[in-house]
């Protein structure tokens, strides 16, 4: 039984112990006061009937002398009829009514209140005798007298009665001081007994917190010393509370630890293994200075020293000569600054041979923050730097035979744009006066002019694109404003091919589509002239719009003859026509440049077609909802009018030519003479062109971009510096249709930039606009 409560005593929780010691020498010292409050109680009794006594007494002796007072002021009145007398007798009449009736409620003792009772008719006797008295004013004193005598034996009587009772009072007061003497001595002695039991409490208590959780703490603490000495820990008692949780789980943790540090040990065999097994990196350690401390195969490799060799050496013998000791030095403190270092270089081995080195220095610190050394990772780079360098060398020669490709196409754009600038200008005026008769004729000169300026444009815009230098403005355009103008743009296309072009499909104001609108334009003209041109007799095109979440598909429908399943796959492959009609322009790059620009502008372009069944081309861009719905109205571009614009106003001013091309300058020559107003005033060189300039002080200058003497931007920038010519319009003529060119000569102060050929409305249009009619 005994071990049971031992057993339960120590796996109680420290807050259960904690309790049961503090609250023992507690429940000693409350029973110690409750004694000491009972005792006081009792001689707090024992005094007040001692205090009671006292009082009774002195009631008894105040009833006696009242009594005798009251007779001596009624004899003395009578006697005398003086009422000077008079105010004992008065005084005395209530003070023994309240002394009689505080005598009977401090009364006790069952004889005195016999006694008590006795007295009270013998003193109303008497007092009733004294009011007789005096109410009778004729007594004379002889009758006082016989009064007085005859009144003797009650006044004896009672003083028989108030000495018994006086009497008894004082036996009575012995007693109850004797009472109270003793009850004081109780409490002296409870007073003893509760500071010994509290002492006593106090002693069992520090007992029990000493043997039962100062001790074993010492135990735990001792044990947590050794832990962390590395020492075996002593046995710990299996008590389940706090103090014996701490020691068992200071055990497992003494356990865990030595089981943790042999697998650590393990690991580190293990780690050393592996190092030592490398062969492709250098891994060794530095000390703090930078001297090695160990070394693996892989280091030994690379580096040709051994272990023996190397110990104790400083990593400087690695480096350059010519780096000594600045480059080690520096690697160290960028190192111990940032935590590691990491640089490719050349290294030395123990041979003296170099090799190109990747290397990483990390610094190492311990639990205190203090740096212990480095680790340093040595690769050797050397075939991997030379392949890289052949890389560059073959990413070189690629970028300068892209650059080559990209200025012969420029040139050739030139030079090929120049001479279409003649031919296109001339055959636009010759179509402009030509009789009906020679109209065909003239026409087939400008669809072939056409025809080749789009090729080259196509050819200039797939080189772009390989090179990727082609500028996009990704903006959100109104779909069905980008949808009627490129209808209106095929329109008579496909009246003169007799096919039919079918209305657009109702679209919602604010439905945008996420484009380059000059690209996107380019690609469905692409998509709408091929669906005219290769479209059967009395054909048909249609376009189809299905909007999704997040993308718009645009389907070009055609009835044509469809295209072969297996013609397909080389569809968008650049001048690839696929067995096309030879009657037929095309250059085979339309479709390859329309996939390449969606791509760029994230989208798609894909094909469904079958032979026979006719072809649907879909492109696929980004969906945007327009905040402000444009104005859906019917964007159909309204070409100018040629004979209204050949009908020239008299208008009066000069026009510098600079060009130096003679087909190019006849070209605007023969333009302006249908404006006889005008005065041309040609230079075929920059420096002439800026001389005349600064003579005539012309209204309007146009200005070649290729000049024998001068550049035409330097020639521009100098009419801009020229307070001559500073606000003078500056057409630039180029060849070169580049957005880069454009933006460079509008950067530079052009007003407007043609390109050639030269489009014969669009130019009469700038006359119009810089020689306005006068008023």
């Amino acid at each position: 039984m005994n071990v049971f409560y031992a057993r339960r005593w120590a796996d109680l929780p420290l807050r259960g112990k904690a309790l049961v010691v503090i609250s023992l020498p507690l429940v000693v010292l409350l029973l110690s006061l409750v004694l000491i409050y009972t005792t006081e109680r009792q001689t707090a009794r024992a005094e007040e009937d001692v205090r009671r006594v006292l009082r009774v007494q002195g009631d008894i002796q105040a009833v006696h002398t009242l009594l005798a007072e009251a007779a001596a002021s009624v004899r003395g009145y009578l006697l005398t009829r003086s009422e000077d007398f008079l105010p004992g007798y008065l005084n005395a009449k209530p003070q023994i009514e309240s002394a009689l009736r505080r005598l009977d409620s401090n009364v006790r003792d069952q004889r005195v209140r016999e006694q008590l009772t006795a007295i009270r008719p013998l003193i109303n006797n008497k007092i009733d005798g004294l009011e007789d008295m005096l109410g009778d004013p004729t007594t004379s004193p002889e009758s006082i007298t016989n009064i007085l005598v005859s009144n003797k034996h009650i006044l004896d009587e009672l003083r028989r009665h108030i000495s018994a009772m006086l009497t008894l009072e004082d036996s009575l007061l012995a007693e109850r001081t004797a009472a109270a003497s003793e009850t004081r001595q109780r409490l002296l002695l409870s007073t003893w007994l509760a500071a010994i039991c509290g002492l006593f409490g106090a002693i069992v208590a520090v007992l029990f917190l000493s043997k039962g959780i100062v001790a074993r703490v010492q135990n735990v603490q001792g044990n947590a010393q050794r832990l962390a000495l590395g020492q075996p820990l002593r046995p710990q008692p299996p008590e389940k509370d706090e103090i014996g949780q701490l020691g068992t789980r200071l055990v497992e943790a003494g356990a865990l630890l030595a089981e943790r540090e042999r697998a650590l040990r393990e690991n580190e065999e293990r780690l050393r293994l592996i190092i030592d097994g490398v062969k492709d990196y250098g891994i060794f350690a530095l000390d703090t200075a930078g001297h090695v401390t160990s070394w693996n195969a892989g280091a030994e490799r690379i580096k040709g020293y051994t272990e023996q060799e190397i110990i104790g050496q400083h990593f400087s013998v690695f480096y350059l000569p010519q780096e000594c000791p600045q480059h080690p030095d520096m690697a160290l403190s960028e190192a111990t600054r940032n935590g590691h270092y990491m640089e490719e270089g050349w290294r030395c081995r123990q041979d003296g041979t170099r090799f190109w080195a990747s290397v990483v220095i990390t610094a190492q610190y311990d639990g205190t923050g203090a740096l212990r050394g480095f680790s340093k990772i040595t690769r050797d780079i050397t075939d991997r730097r030379a392949a890289e360098i052949a890389l560059s060398t073959a990413r070189e020669e690629a970028e300068r035979a892209s650059r080559a490709k990209s200025e012969f196409l420029s040139r050739m754009s030139h030079e090929l744009r120049t001479p279409l600038n003649s031919i296109l200008g001339f055959a636009q005026l010759l179509d402009m006066d030509s009789p009906a008769g020679q109209k065909a004729q003239v026409g087939h000169i400008l669809r072939a002019g056409q025809h080749l300026l789009t090729l080259i444009n196509e050819v200039l815009d797939i080189a772009k694109i390989e090179a990727g230098r082609l500028p996009l403005n990704i903006e959100p355009i109104a779909l069905a404003i980008a949808l009627q103008e490129a209808l209106s743009l095929v329109s008579p296309m496909a009246t003169d091919a007799g096919i039919q072009l079918t209305p657009l499909p109702t679209l919602a104001a604010d439905i945008g589509i996420v484009a380059d609108r000059q690209r996107l334009t380019q690609v469905l003209l692409n998509l709408l002239s091929n669906a005219i041109k290769y479209n059967r007799p009395q054909g048909q095109v249609s376009i189809e719009v299905e909007v999704e979440q997040q993308r718009i598909t645009v389907s070009v429908c055609d009835t044509g003859n469809g295209i072969a399943a297996d013609h397909l796959g080389q569809l968008f492959k650049p001048f690839e026509r696929l067995d096309a009609d030879p009657n037929v322009e095309g250059s085979g790059l339309g479709l390859a440049l329309s996939k390449s620009l969606l791509e760029m502008m994230k989208g798609s372009l894909t094909v469904q077609s079958q032979s026979g069944s006719g072809s649907r081309f879909t492109l696929e861009l980004p969906f945007v909802r327009l905040l402000e719905s444009p104005s859906l109205c019917a964007a159909v571009i309204h070409t100018r009018s040629l004979a209204p614009a050949l009908a020239a106003p008299e208008i009066q001013g000069n026009v510098l030519c600079i060009e130096d091309n003679l087909s190019s300058l006849a070209l605007i020559e023969t333009l302006l003479q249908r404006r006889p107003g005008i005065k041309l005033l040609s230079s075929m060189q920059g420096q002439l062109g800026l001389d005349l300039a600064a003579q005539h002080a012309p209204q309007l200058i146009l200005l070649d971009v290729s000049l024998p003497d001068v550049d035409g931007l330097n020639v521009l920038q100098r009419l801009r510096r020229s307070a001559i010519t500073q606000n003078t319009p500056v057409l630039m003529i180029t060849a070169d249709a580049s957005d880069l060119t454009r933006l460079t000569l509008q950067e530079a102060g052009a007003t407007a930039v043609l390109t050639k050929p030269i489009n014969v409305p669009a130019f009469l249009a700038h006359l119009d606009k810089y020689f306005p009619e006068p008023v």
